[in-house]
């Protein structure tokens, strides 16, 4: 029974894929709900994962909701907040024994969909609201997160270079929300809130394990029926920016080391013929060890602390992060551009274009080893609409091209520079 594709189906408005395997000893259950980023949302979508964990109907006290936990034989529950392309994703994941290795009277996979939907769709309330001191705890939780990431530099100047380069654009926000926002929240306008995500939201259920597409549908039908009127769709989005010249950004704090920080935009997405050749220029670029920028900038000139590139495939963007010196600023400036433009002109050895396939063969055959990540990469296809299996990815990627690389190359455009620095100047 160990298929090697998922199963696709529907129940109560929510899309199901099943891989039914006997390959893993738990069962793997995520369960993603996507809403467009909006300023007016982010802050209480974000919010709203957090006090769903305190505590349910049935185990109202949070250490309740723990110990339910353990009698699922120490079931992992767990959930995510992060951005993908122009949307904001809740993820929410479990990962409970096989039945076949425990002694239970009843369906382990059963209890798990119980527990879920009942932590999803039927949170603990007072008052026609969320109960206010879970409200409270966890604005400050959510208020600590988003605190955390302006003390981490190297964070800081990563959303702070994306804040500049979308300013006008959804993917400036957070998906944490917003500091300014957390306030204004009340159990009564979060609960409000919260009724109209559910409804809202594009909702994909995902298993692993020993089971069937059949039984998931029925366990869905059971415990997360709550009357949803449609299935959502996601619409792919391209960061589309049109300016011609080159935005530089300076901002200054107390920082001894200086976080140098390019965001190019690339015509390339998950669900586009080159995305593999996008891949490959990524890697060869500063992805990976080999990479030119960990050569060039870091190792042979000594410029950096750090050098690397991140190619996000939902949005069509090219991010580069660097610490360096602040009195480097401008030599480490040009030794980048330099990388990006022997890119475009061909400057590709047959060492990096091996060492860089090598490197995403590898990653895409470890994903095979992992439930949760076999999970994650098929959610690519719903976000882009693309089927595009491992297998078929891995084909693709053996088969780009120097050229095809440069093609990609031609295509990237730098459009802001964000500089952190310590003293006014560079």
């Amino acid at each position: 029974m160990n298929k090697t594709v998922f199963e696709r189906g529907k129940a109560g408005n929510i899309r199901i894929h099943v891989l039914p395997t006997t390959r893993f000893k738990t069962f793997a259950v995520s369960l993603y709900a996507g809403i467009p980023l909006h300023e007016d949302t982010v802050t209480t979508t974000a919010l709203t994962p957090f006090v769903l964990r305190r505590g349910t109907a049935s185990y109202p006290e949070t250490i309740q909701f723990r110990e339910q936990l353990e009698h699922l034989y120490g079931a992992g529950f767990g959930f995510d907040v992060y951005k993908r392309g122009n949307y904001q994703i809740v993820q929410f994941r479990m990962d409970t024994i096989n039945d076949e290795f425990v002694s239970s009277d009843d369906s382990l996979l059963r209890k798990t969909f119980s527990f879920l939907g009942e932590a999803v769709t039927k949170p603990i309330t007072e008052n026609g609201a969320f109960r206010e001191s879970y409200v409270s705890s966890e604005r400050e939780t959510v208020r600590k997160k988003l605190e955390a990431i302006i003390n981490d530099k190297i964070r800081y100047a990563a959303e702070r270079c994306m804040e500049e380069m979308f300013q006008n654009d959804p993917y400036r926000l957070h998906p944490l929300g917003q500091r300014k926002d957390l306030d204004q929240i009340t159990a009564k306008s979060l609960y409000a809130a919260f009724q109209q995500w559910l409804q809202q939201a594009n909702l994909d259920l995902y298993v692993v394990g020993d089971t069937t597409l059949a039984e998931v549908q029925e366990l869905v039908e059971l415990h997360f029926n709550w009357g949803r009127s449609a299935i959502p769709e996601y619409v792919p989005a391209q960061s589309h920016l049109t300016g011609d010249d080159v935005r530089v950004v300076e901002e200054v704090l107390d920082v001894n080391q200086g976080k140098l920080n390019m965001g190019l935009s690339i015509p390339v997405t998950y669900g586009d013929d080159r995305y593999a050749a996008a891949l490959v220029y990524n890697g060869i670029l500063g992805s990976y060890p080999h990479s030119k920028l960990f050569i060039n900038v870091r190792e042979k000139e000594s410029l950096a602390y750090y050098a690397a590139s991140r190619f996000d495939g939902h949005k069509g963007i090219v991010s580069i992060q660097s610490g360096i010196e602040i009195a480097n600023y401008n030599k480490a400036l040009e030794i980048i551009k330099a990388q990006l433009a022997s890119l475009r002109e061909g400057q590709i050895s047959e060492l990096e274009m091996s060492q860089t396939k090598a490197m995403i063969r590898n990653s895409l055959l470890e994903m095979q080893d992992s439930a949760f990540d076999l999970i994650a990469y098929d959610f690519n296809r719903v976000l882009s609409g693309r089927e595009r299996p491992a297998e078929e990815l891995l084909r693709q990627i053996e088969a780009i091209t120097p050229e095809d690389v440069v093609s990609v190359a031609n295509s990237v455009k730098l459009d802001t520079i964000y500089f952190l620095t310590g003293k006014k100047g560079v």
